[in-house]
């Protein structure tokens, strides 16, 4: 199982019954492919769409239904559209229970970074600090590591998103909570130990007496 699976499988099991949750782009996106059969989520992109489905097979793209960075998506039964207004009047009124993003950086307090990089040319900030800001609870979803240096870091070095720290982090190696402002390692992947994680992380990380594995499982 690729890195990528791994982590959309397991962010996919924080998802209960009837949420309204907003996906960001990249590995966010594939939370939408692992939601139990049984199990009815709304999901909400923020440039105007609630009842986002799984990425269409190919064949099957539908030009004008885009998630925000404009890569195709599908609509399920029920789906509805409308315009940014409403769509940041959902986010910021606090009508979303969960978003799930991605990140450059999230440091051992849970601060996230995520909207630019310093001297990059960036197509603009998105929705991120909004999404931060206003959802009840704020998922990363990451892969542990670019270009050999650790994203999780002591301290951020890039600009944060919101000064909120994030409730949840999870990666290729790990799942990582923010629930006492410290960084706790909570699970470990399959076939990951507790050293391998602490060894690929620049953070200080809590870890309990015991550290369970992801069960991905059936998700």
């Amino acid at each position: 199982m690729d890195a990528q699976t791994i982590i959309a499988r397991r962010v996919a099991q924080e998802l209960k019954a009837g949420m309204l949750v907003n996906l960001g782009v990249g590995i966010p996106t594939l939370v939408a492919n692992y939601v139990p059969q049984d199990m009815q989520i709304f999901f909400q992109s923020e440039n105007g769409l609630i009842g986002t489905g799984p990425i269409p097979e190919e064949g099957m793209i539908e030009p004008h239904l885009t998630d925000a960075a404009g890569k195709p998506v599908s609509a399920l039964p029920g789906a509805c559209t409308f315009d940014s207004a409403m769509s940041f009047g959902l986010i910021r009124g606090h009508h979303l229970d969960m978003t799930v993003l991605g990140a450059l950086e999230v440091d051992e307090a849970g601060h996230l970074a995520n909207w630019t990089i310093p001297g990059k040319l960036v197509p603009g900030m998105g929705g991120a600090m909004d999404l931060v800001a206003g959802a009840r609870r704020v998922v990363v979803a990451m892969q542990h590591s670019a270009r050999g240096k650790s994203k999780l870091v002591r301290r951020c070095s890039l600009p944060l998103t919101a000064l909120r720290p994030v409730d949840l982090v999870v990666t290729e190696l790990a799942v990582i909570a923010f629930r006492t402002g410290t960084a706790t390692l909570m699970e470990t992947a399959p076939g990951v130990s507790v050293d391998a994680v602490l060894a690929a992380t620049e953070a200080t990380l809590v870890v309990p007496e015991r550290v369970p594995e992801m069960n991905l499982v059936g998700s």
